[in-house]
């Protein structure tokens, strides 16, 4: 079992996301944005900079949090399937670059306003992912699947079918604890009424989970757009995405994979008072890392006694 994190919640540049890191103790980083850009749209020259950085840290990446099939790309649009296809062909120069082998990807937008089990959303998003995860696996690389605001994420019946329907020994799961509250049960039909349970999908994809982000909210309301809801982000274990319950259980079965920390608790604010906001988003992150690690000795202590 190991410790990452998306280290841009800690700070927009690389030196100080391998700072925060090293101070945690960790040696690894989930790479998401660097100077606010994704890792695989990166300029080139800023790419060899962030991994001469890393290796003069010893800090490495051990997973691409890319954008690929997120819920910016529509799966009925051929233009942003080609698209995100070319990020995909960048990340995967790059992860072999840095010698990464896990990539977070995605399964295209949520269809908020479109039948639960969209026949047509479906053969789109299966047929997509399918050619995505191919071009993983030729790579050498695992094509980790985020419940997320797309199509697998909206319900656990909805991942299970993703997983019936691509066939491929690098399509895995990473599981994240908070997003089942931000987003609505969609499992038994079309109705917006109630937000997922964290445990009933945890439990309902267990077997299929390789890693795991760690992500704490407060259901606060209904979005008016459609798609994520509103919520108050927490530290895990104070919110209601069943942390503790959900740990303790992976730790149980003998869950031996890495706890990646995403707290959403600070952003970055450009205004006069940018210096202050920088300083609190690292110091919530190293909190954030600290309390967690609490949070599994005390899990592992229980599970002792």
């Amino acid at each position: 079992m190991y410790y990452t994190g998306f280290a841009d919640e800690a700070a927009v540049g690389i030196a100080d996301q391998i700072r925060a890191t090293k101070e945690l103790g960790w040696k690894y980083i989930e790479s998401r944005a660097i100077d606010g850009c994704n890792i695989h749209d990166l300029p080139e020259e800023k790419f060899e900079e962030v991994v001469a950085a890393l290796q003069n840290s010893g800090v490495e990446i051990n997973c691409f949090g890319s954008a690929v099939a997120n819920w910016g790309w529509d799966p009925l649009k051929e233009e942003d399937y080609l698209k995100t296809t070319e990020q995909l062909k960048r990340a995967l120069v790059r992860m072999k670059r840095l010698n990464c082998r896990m990539l977070r990807g995605m399964s295209f937008r949520a269809a908020w306003d479109r039948p639960a089990f969209d026949p047509e959303i479906e053969a789109n998003v299966f047929r997509k992912v399918n050619e995505l995860v191919k071009m993983c696996e030729d790579a050498g690389v695992l094509y980790l699947h985020e419940n997320c605001n797309n199509y697998g994420g909206m319900s656990w019946k909805h991942t299970l079918k993703l997983l019936d329907h691509v066939k491929s020994p690098n399509f895995k799961l990473v599981f994240d604890t908070g997003n089942p509250v931000l987003n609505f049960d969609r499992s038994n039909g079309d109705a917006l009424e109630k937000v997922q349970s964290s445990w009933e999908f945890y439990r309902n994809v267990r077997e299929f989970i390789y890693y795991v982000h760690i992500k704490d909210a407060i259901f606060m309301g209904r979005s008016e757009s459609g798609g994520f809801n509103k919520a108050q982000f927490t530290f895990a274990g104070e919110g209601e995405g069943d942390v503790v319950r959900i740990v303790t259980d992976l730790l149980k079965n003998g869950y031996d994979g890495g706890f990646s920390m995403e707290p959403h608790m600070k952003q970055v604010f450009h205004d006069a008072d940018g210096k202050r906001n920088d300083a609190e988003r690292y110091e919530n992150y190293i909190e954030y890392g600290r309390r967690f690690m609490k949070l599994v000795e005390d899990a592992k202590a229980s599970l002792a006694r």
